[in-house]
């Protein structure tokens, strides 16, 4: 699983927070990982530098292996509480999108002896 992590012109991913964010992605998706081909995580900051309530925003899109990819956004008063709590939506999108698909395919044939 690929992770990739953007954000706007307000914000400055360094190495080591793109490395505890990407951690802290694969552990939310880990029960998903042989799924999943890439995570796309974006950070923005609604009110740029002016203060507020529940104003960063993580957006994280999920591209599972032929599949349509699957997106949630999420708001907090940190960018680590938006992304985490953006991960754990995804990881619930994700759970019910691979029971609803495995549901729609028909079963395998029947063994040959």
């Amino acid at each position: 699983m690929q992770i990739e992590i953007g954000s706007d012109h307000s914000i400055q991913v360094h190495d080591e927070w793109a490395g505890k964010l990407e951690e802290m992605v694969q552990h939310a998706l880990r029960h998903h990982r042989d799924q999943l081909t890439r995570v796309v995580l974006h950070l923005s900051d609604e009110n740029a530098h002016k203060a507020g309530d529940n104003d960063k925003r993580c957006a994280m899109e999920g591209r599972l292996r032929g599949m349509q990819p699957v997106a949630v956004t999420h708001h907090g008063d940190t960018f680590d509480k938006a992304a985490a709590g953006a991960a754990d939506k995804l990881s619930r999108l994700l759970e019910h999108t691979l029971a609803k698909a495995s549901a729609k395919r028909p079963p395998p044939p029947p063994a040959v002896e």
